[in-house]
């Protein structure tokens, strides 16, 4: 028994090395020491971007002139979270217009031949489209893992990690993998937020279909591993006590 604690000190001792370094975002950069000048990141390099339609996206359409063809109107106290659905052929099935091809066009491109098909029947037809599933997601050592809903059609590193509640202390924060899925490509990279980078990495931009997966630490699998021990050390404890208790009472 005594042994068993000795190895359980010893793997703590060894592994439980995190420091506040390790805990700290942007470290590395100085601008969290006190006193600490102002800095300026360039972040020229971002490129424009647009995000395209892809099969079995969900997308509203308001029909500004005619909102019984719409899957929702201007007047309508209710968000639409349903819209219509992209086909598995790219296409949506839409009232007097019936099958129209969408998949790979911007919304801004979708929302012009909608315009246009619409236009050898109606004079007046003035559309707005909008994909509703637009998402990113995150998943491993947060707070709250799971999709995030990108309402400007893009958001930084840092503010996806905000809305899944921070970082947990297992977190690896030397070690976040991003997968960005572009087309028919997955671009995988992993960053750093504590190195002399942080602040470039941080506010990289994450758009939809992006899946975030923050690694854990090396403090990770030993808690892991003392969850796993407890129970066995728990039962132990439970069958050794008659037996303390018995040479208790011979010493007596």
């Amino acid at each position: 028994m005594k042994k068993t604690l000795l190895y359980l000190s010893i793997a703590l001792a060894v592994g439980g090395c995190t420091t506040k370094k390790d805990l700290i975002l942007f470290n590395e950069t100085n601008v969290t020491l006190p006193n600490a000048k102002n800095s300026v990141t360039d972040l020229s390099h971002e490129s424009r971007y647009e995000y395209r339609i892809v099969p079995h996206d969900r997308i509203s359409i308001t029909m500004y002139n005619h909102p019984e063809l719409g899957t929702t109107s201007v007047q309508s106290q209710k968000q639409d979270l349903n819209g219509v659905l992209v086909n598995s052929k790219g296409q949506v099935r839409l009232p007097l217009i019936k099958s129209i091809h969408v998949a790979g066009l911007t919304q801004t491109e979708a929302q012009r031949k909608i315009e246009k098909a619409y236009g050898a029947y109606l004079e007046d037809a003035e559309v707005s489209l909008e994909v509703l599933n637009k998402r990113a997601y995150i998943l491993g050592e947060v707070k709250n893992p799971g999709p995030i809903r990108l309402f400007n059609e893009k958001a930084t590193l840092l503010q996806i990690i905000a809305q899944a509640g921070d970082l947990s202390t297992s977190a690896n924060r030397h070690a976040i993998v991003v997968m960005k899925h572009r087309r028919n490509k997955v671009i995988t990279k992993t960053v750093d937020l504590t190195g002399k980078d942080a602040i470039k990495v941080a506010t990289m931009l994450i758009y939809p279909n992006d899946v975030i997966y923050v690694t854990p630490n090396n403090m990770k699998a030993i808690n892991v591993g003392i969850n796993d021990i407890l129970p066995g050390l728990d039962i132990l404890g439970k069958v050794m006590q008659p037996v303390v208790n018995t040479k208790y009472l011979l010493d007596l």
